[in-house]
């Protein structure tokens, strides 16, 4: 335990480096592809359990370690993403689940008048005025900033935070939560269901047409790229390392390994060996720079 807290707390502030998170999924060797997401969720929760214990705020740890993972490389990344989405769309189930839990229907129709007001001057002053200000300096046309103002930031993040006074006991949160429930709620009942009218009125509305379920690919620079195979010579610096550490270009896609009479299909975690040729898909202009990284040239 203490060896996993040194790699990911950065000494210098007692901050937790969300990079060496990175760099401990692809060095920690497990036997099954389907452990790498249980490994990424014991370090989200060791993320905000150290960050809060030395009194940072765990959730900006957890949601900066999603950004820098996710812009990372690291083995089993789309097999790990696609867990965390189900599970996070499970999660947002859950909160509405438990939040309606928390809600008294007859309760609602005392903060009526109030929360009419309060919503009318959200959807029509306070979020307005908010989003042109912030775009005042892009050049995008009057009529998509509006669409943007209308859309506004609604969902359950506002009713999340009213549990917070109500939880920790303050006087008159009961009030409070039911006011902030009711206008989120008739925020998602008029705004909600009047964007598509309201982009058709702005005309920002843009036919989105039914797309067939994508294949099982990686994408790649170009969809006609030609296959390579390159040979790793005796000596090469590459030999011995796995592919994610090979720093390719982006859009390379390596498709198996030749090894002897065996065919290898890799992932980022298989090593090279001296001798393997590696079959790869890329732009035909990145070929030069592939073959000297993969080949391992110096300089």
């Amino acid at each position: 335990m203490q060896l996993i807290v040194n790699l990911l707390r950065d000494e210098s502030n007692g901050i937790v480096n969300q990079e060496r998170m990175v760099w401990l999924a692809n060095r920690v060797r497990l036997e099954y592809e389907g452990l790498y997401p249980v490994l990424t969720l014991s370090l989200v929760l060791f993320t905000y359990g150290v960050t809060a214990t030395i009194g940072g705020n765990g959730f900006l740890a957890v949601y900066l370690a999603g950004l820098v993972m996710g812009n990372s490389d690291f083995i089993h990344k789309r097999s790990v993403v696609r867990f965390h989405d189900g599970l996070a769309w499970l999660m947002q189930i859950v909160m509405f689940l438990a939040l309606g839990l928390l809600v008294f229907p007859s309760r609602l129709p005392a903060v009526a008048g109030p929360g009419l007001v309060t919503a009318a001057l959200l959807m029509l002053v306070a979020r307005p005025v908010g989003v042109f200000l912030v775009l005042l300096p892009s050049r995008m046309p009057l009529a998509e900033k509006a669409m943007i103002a209308w859309v506004g930031l609604r969902g359950a993040v506002p009713i999340v935070l009213a549990t917070f006074p109500l939880l920790s006991g303050v006087p008159g949160a009961d009030h409070l939560f039911n006011l902030v429930f009711f206008v989120v709620l008739t925020s998602v009942l008029l705004q909600g269901t009047s964007i598509p009218a309201v982009a058709r009125w702005l005309g920002v509305d843009v036919a989105v047409a039914r797309q067939a379920v994508p294949l099982e690919a990686t994408a790649v620079a170009k969809a006609n790229a030609p296959l390579m195979e390159i040979r790793i010579p005796v000596g090469s610096t590459t030999a011995g390392k796995r592919l994610l550490e090979l720093g390719l270009p982006p859009g390379v896609l390596v498709v198996l390994l030749r090894r002897g009479d065996h065919v290898i299909v890799p992932d980022g975690g298989t090593a090279i060996e001296e001798g393997d040729g590696v079959v790869l898909l890329a732009d035909e202009r990145a070929h030069p720079e592939i073959r000297r990284v993969v080949e391992g040239h110096d300089g």
